[in-house]
């Protein structure tokens, strides 16, 4: 497998671990505020979030590895991070106070 092949096979998979993460964070978050409608309610919309987090995630990945990975890859799996850790901080810090909420 070539370097510019990882974006490929590293992307499904960090993207699909970015929305969870985002998505356990921003329950976390319901939860400790007493936000939201209702369980059901609350879940479909993480489902939502986390989807959407999910693909900006997987397009994230697969653009950098396979782009600067095929340079350095450990410059392109640091700048992975760096963005996926940003993605979640935005995700939870503009979705955490639902309707102006503060808890």
């Amino acid at each position: 497998m070539t370097r510019g092949q990882w974006g490929c096979a590293v992307a499904p998979v960090a993207g699909l671990t970015t929305g969870v993460l985002g998505s356990v964070l921003l329950a976390a978050g319901w939860r400790a505020c007493d936000a939201g409608v209702n369980g059901p309610a609350n879940l479909l919309a993480l489902i939502f979030y986390g989807a959407l987090l999910s693909i900006t995630a997987a397009v994230w990945w697969g653009v950098l590895i396979g782009s600067a990975g095929r340079w350095n890859l450990t410059v392109a799996l640091l700048g992975g991070t760096a963005g996926t850790a940003a993605m979640v901080w935005i995700f939870v810090a503009l979705l955490q106070v639902p309707n102006g909420y503060r808890c």
